[in-house]
């Protein structure tokens, strides 16, 4: 019978493998389990003590603080600001990935420090500014009150904030991913007669529509955690301007610490959602590779005689 050959391991093998891979179980075992304590210690323990903290008092204590009406204040504000600046950063992601990967031009490199500015500026001084740059003393100030318009210590300004922290998530995610695909399947579309934007959904933008979720799902949960650069564009009007972050610190400043721990939860149950979803996702984009990879080998080989 005609069929595939099994490649048994060697001691050849064996001895071709990488070092770390040869190591005696007992290091593994010790390596595997500092990295369950270390998780378990920064992580797992902080998320419980939220949780128990939150439920100290019982479930009535903890629904009346979160459906109070600053902290629905709070929750629906966060959830605009993750609305709007989201979708905002999604369209600047795909087309700065898109120049960047597919294009050569003067300024590349600029263009990709710039993206990744964010990373590293503080999110207080990027709160400030926006200060500098439209508060009342600021650069544009003036021009801002003749004509009664309002940016710093209201919904504008924090969105410019939450921007400004969150733009290079889908930028970053997409640039590498389009960089791997290459040009050859734009470029033999466009010799066939296909125009750009066709090119574009119908190729470019399924090649890297995991980058895409991926962005988009980071983007979302620094946009809802943001506290920083928010704090600071906010003025933190109670019931106006603050969102979650920002009415948990109050709270806490308050020594209300149930009702602090239960909008934390809240924030803590969106991050354990994102990671959920980016989890499925990613199960999801490794089943579609798995059986692509599988028809690859029925293709190569073509079948079996009995």
């Amino acid at each position: 019978m005609a069929g595939y050959v099994t490649h048994l391991p060697s001691s050849a093998d064996a001895a071709e493998r990488p070092a770390h891979l040869n190591e005696s179980s007992a290091v593994r075992r010790l390596l595997i389990g500092i990295a369950l304590l270390f998780v378990g210690l920064v992580l797992v323990l902080p998320l419980l003590t939220v949780i128990v903290e939150a439920l100290e008092r019982g479930f009535k204590v903890y629904l009346a603080s979160i459906t109070e009406k600053d902290a629905r204040s709070a929750i629906r504000l966060t959830l605009l600001v993750a609305a709007i600046s989201v979708p905002l950063n999604t369209i600047f992601g795909i087309c700065a990935a898109w120049a960047i990967a597919k294009f050569n031009f003067r300024g590349k490199n600029l263009l990709i420090t710039l993206i990744d500015l964010p990373f590293s500026v503080s999110p207080v001084i990027a709160g400030l500014i926006f200060v500098l740059l439209f508060g009342a003393q600021g650069w544009l100030g003036p021009w801002l009150q003749a004509h009664d318009i309002k940016i710093v210590f209201a919904l504008p300004g924090i969105v410019l904030a939450t921007l400004f922290v969150t733009f290079p998530f889908v930028a970053r995610e997409l640039i590498p991913v389009m960089q791997a695909q290459g040009n050859e399947e734009e470029e033999a579309a466009a010799t066939m007669g296909a125009g750009g934007w066709r090119i574009f959904w119908k190729i470019t933008v399924p090649n890297v529509k995991w980058g895409i979720l991926y962005g988009v799902i980071l983007c979302n949960a620094r946009a809802m955690g943001e506290f920083g650069a928010v704090s600071v564009v906010s003025g933190h009007i109670r019931g106006q301007t603050n969102t979650m972050p920002l009415h948990v610190e109050i709270l806490y400043n308050e020594y209300q610490f149930t009702a602090a721990f239960a909008v934390a939860s809240l924030l803590a149950l969106l991050a354990l959602i994102t990671l959920a979803v980016k989890s499925f996702m990613e199960w999801k984009q490794w089943s579609a590779a798995a059986a692509a990879e599988q028809g690859g080998v029925h293709l190569a080989h073509p079948g079996t005689e009995h």
